[in-house]
């Protein structure tokens, strides 16, 4: 398991470098002039000189690119052309917001989905089973900006239940804080409820039929022993595998909830830092959600050995 672990953490050095290779020359070579966009329109090509200059702009692709790596691991991201703030601060400031609405939406999704997935596996063919699947694919099907203007205008709007739009920090407030989470959380939930209740359901289904669930039930366990004990645990594997790209999905895609509730998170910031073509920003952003993407990964191969002994590095 070790050396498993060794190796894993090994193979993150090669992954990451070919993404910082393809964000930097994506970034570079994409047509565009971030110091004629931070000039202004009437700036003057001496004006624009003297800013490509000061950002460095001026050197050879492979200088900046170097440059750029030995920041990174001393921990600088670069300064932002646009706040003129350290990239690392501004992200510092702008995860909390991001990590909360991440957190809440996992935490709706699994307490949902996974016993609605089991019950439309025990319930295979009923009225039950098919209504879940059915909500499933309209949970794949309609887009989240749409589910969310859709939740602002009945329970904002309409019956003024909940804010329009908006963050709380949890310092304000813990139920201020968890109020306005509630409606993004419910928008940005319904896609990863579809997705974990459909695995849960086939993941269920493959197991129900196995020796072990028949022994368990000739020795009269309860229906619901059997299915959360025996069946539930020896399919989680897939279970926890989707719940886990969910999460890394999710602290790096919540741009669009961002924008239409207005959360001042790493979503809002990776379109303003788009727009602006703020290179030091977005290349911080995209490095951040690469890691995490790769880091829950490793975890997830750790939680397998915990679920299920049989599987061994």
């Amino acid at each position: 398991m070790l050396v498993y672990l060794i190796k894993r953490i090994l193979a993150v050095i090669p992954v990451m470098l070919i993404v910082a290779v393809i964000v930097f020359l994506m970034l570079r070579l994409t047509p565009g002039d971030p110091a004629a966009i931070i000039a202004g329109d009437a700036a003057t090509s001496a004006d624009i000189d003297l800013i490509r200059e000061k950002l460095g702009l001026e050197r050879s692709l492979i200088e900046q690119f170097v440059l750029w790596i030995g920041n990174m691991l001393g921990g600088d991201f670069g300064e932002s052309f646009y706040y003129k703030r350290s990239v690392t601060s501004m992200i510092s400031d702008r995860i909390w917001p991001t990590l909360a609405l991440a957190t809440f939406t996992i935490v709706i999704a699994c307490v949902v989905a996974v016993p609605l997935g089991t019950l439309a596996a025990y319930k295979q063919g009923s009225w039950l089973d098919r209504t879940v699947m059915g909500m499933s694919v309209l949970g794949f099907s309609v887009p989240v900006f749409v589910i969310g203007y859709v939740l602002i205008y009945v329970f904002a709007v309409k019956l003024d239940w909940f804010p329009v739009q908006g963050y709380q920090p949890i310092a304000d407030g813990f139920g201020g804080f968890i109020y306005r989470l509630i409606l993004p959380s419910s928008a940005l939930s319904v896609i990863f409820i579809a997705l974990i209740a459909r695995m849960t359901r086939t993941s269920v289904l493959e197991v129900l039929n196995e020796d072990y669930i028949r022994t368990a039930r000739a020795k009269g366990l309860s229906e619901t022993k059997v299915m959360t004990r025996h069946a539930l645990r020896n399919a989680a594997v897939p279970i926890v595998t989707v719940i886990g790209i969910a999460i890394a999905v999710l602290i790096s895609g919540v741009v669009v909830t961002e924008s239409v509730f207005v959360i001042p998170g790493l979503g809002t910031l990776t379109i303003d830092a788009i727009q602006g073509r703020d290179y030091p920003t977005v290349q911080g952003l995209i490095m951040l959600f690469s890691f995490v993407y790769v880091l829950i990964n490793l975890v997830i191969d750790v939680i397998y050995s915990l679920l299920d002994p049989r599987i061994r590095y």
